[in-house]
C-alpha cells in the first residue's frame, strides 16, 4: 500500500497525459506550497503537469507578451497560455525561456494539430495550461494514438492508483 502512495504522490511532478473532458474536470483545491494559490486533483491524486494533443481552434497573440490559444481533442477545449514576456531579463535561463517560447509561437497556427506540455493554473475561475513546450504533430495517426494511450493509461495507471495518505505527526 505504501509504493502505491508514493506511485499517486509521483504522478504530481510527472506530465500525465489528459484528454480535454478529464483534463477540465479536475478538482481545484488550496496549495499549502508557495508556488501556486491553486492545486489539482483527478480522483483525490494530486496532478500538477499535464501533457494533452489536439487541433489548434483560436490563437490570440497579446502584445508580445503572451499568446492564448485553444487546443481541441474532440472531447473538449483546453485552454493554454504561454508567456512570452522574459525576453529583457537579466536571468540568462529566463531569457532562454524566452528563445524557445518565441519558437513556439511560429508552431502555433490555427488548424495545426500539437501536443502541449504544461503547469496546471487557474485563470477565471478554470483551469488552464501554462505551456512549457510545444510540439506540431505531422503523424496523422498522432490524435488517435494520443487517445488510445490516454484511455489505456486512465484505465491500467491512473484510476488504480489509492489517493495518497499524508501523515501529520
Amino acid at each position: 500500500m505504501e509504493n502505491a502512495n508514493n506511485n499517486a504522490v509521483a504522478l504530481q511532478n510527472t506530465h500525465v497525459k489528459l484528454l480535454a473532458f478529464d483534463l477540465l474536470s479536475l478538482m481545484q483545491f488550496p496549495s499549502h506550497s508557495s508556488e501556486s494559490a491553486t492545486s489539482f486533483s483527478r480522483r483525490g491524486i494530486p496532478l500538477s503537469l499535464v501533457e494533452t494533443l489536439g487541433t489548434v481552434t483560436l490563437r490570440h497573440l497579446k502584445h508580445e507578451r503572451l499568446l492564448r490559444f485553444i487546443i481541441d481533442d474532440g472531447t473538449g477545449c483546453v485552454p493554454c497560455v504561454l508567456w512570452l514576456n522574459d525576453a529583457n531579463s537579466p536571468s540568462v535561463a529566463r531569457r532562454r525561456r524566452h528563445e524557445l517560447a518565441a519558437r513556439f509561437v511560429g508552431v502555433v497556427k490555427i488548424g495545426a494539430v500539437a501536443r502541449v506540455r504544461g503547469r496546471l493554473s487557474r485563470y477565471n475561475g478554470g483551469v488552464q495550461v501554462r505551456v512549457s513546450d510545444v510540439v506540431a504533430e505531422r503523424d496523422p495517426n498522432a490524435e488517435i494514438f494520443h487517445r488510445l494511450d490516454c484511455i489505456r493509461l486512465a484505465r491500467n495507471c491512473y484510476n488504480l492508483l489509492p489517493p495518497p495518505s499524508f501523515r501529520r505527526y
